[in-house]
């Protein structure tokens, strides 16, 4: 490990970095316009106190807090790799908690999601984290809302002034003085005996339906 990872990797300097990361998403909101268009689909399950797994890119988590119009905090499936640990404490100033993954592989931590549901709290999860491929789903989001029969419900974003980070999902950093919008999709529900070809439909399906949301959030604000 580099010296500069190091450092950059201590306790001290990452909650330093995450204090000013969350300063800066901060000012972004406070000198930014944010549009949100179908917020009747999360509505409905946040009046009647019913889970949903909200399903987004992960290059789009950088102002995702401010989708939320829910008391009930959303519980965000982050990586266990030094990456989502620094997004988990940025989070951490915008009421989010964190569930973390395995630091050593790309697996969930199952068991709290299943709690979590089952208390009617809800589900963050990027389905192309955390390490890709950018914007594929993964199998893991439809076999948990399978598993759970809890519904997930997809979201884009997009905005108008904007810089895309040189990483593994093309990162987007929102600039100030932007418009921006959020974009709900409809409810999924995944039937408890789909099969395994049905599966691969349903992945198909949601990653169509986020990309119809960014597309939707594009034109809100003329992008």
């Amino acid at each position: 490990m580099t010296i500069k990872k190091k450092i950059i990797k201590n306790f001290f300097v990452q909650h330093f970095l995450a204090f000013l990361s969350a300063m800066y998403i901060k000012l972004v909101k406070a000198t930014s316009v944010i549009l949100e268009k179908n917020i009747e689909s999360p509505e409905f399950y946040w009046k009647n106190n019913k889970p949903f797994i909200l399903a987004f890119w992960h290059n789009q988590l950088m102002l995702i807090s401010y989708c939320w119009k829910s008391n009930s905090k959303i519980n965000v499936l982050a990586s266990g790799h030094s990456d989502g640990r620094f997004g988990a404490i940025i989070g951490k100033y915008f009421n989010l908690n964190n569930i973390p993954t395995s630091s050593n592989e790309k697996s969930i931590t199952i068991k709290p999601i299943f709690k979590l549901l089952k208390n009617s709290s809800y589900i963050g999860i990027t389905p192309d984290g955390p390490r890709g491929p950018n914007q594929k789903v993964s199998d893991g989001i439809i076999k948990i809302s399978k598993t759970t029969q809890v519904p997930i419900i997809p979201i884009g974003f997009a905005s108008s002034k904007f810089k895309r980070l040189k990483s593994w999902d093309s990162f987007l950093i929102t600039k100030p003085f932007a418009r921006c919008a959020f974009v709900w999709g409809n409810s999924i529900t995944i039937p408890k005996n789909c099969s395994e070809n049905e599966i691969e439909e349903f992945k198909n399906k949601l990653e169509s339906e986020i990309n119809i949301c960014v597309d939707q959030a594009k034109k809100e604000i003329n992008a």
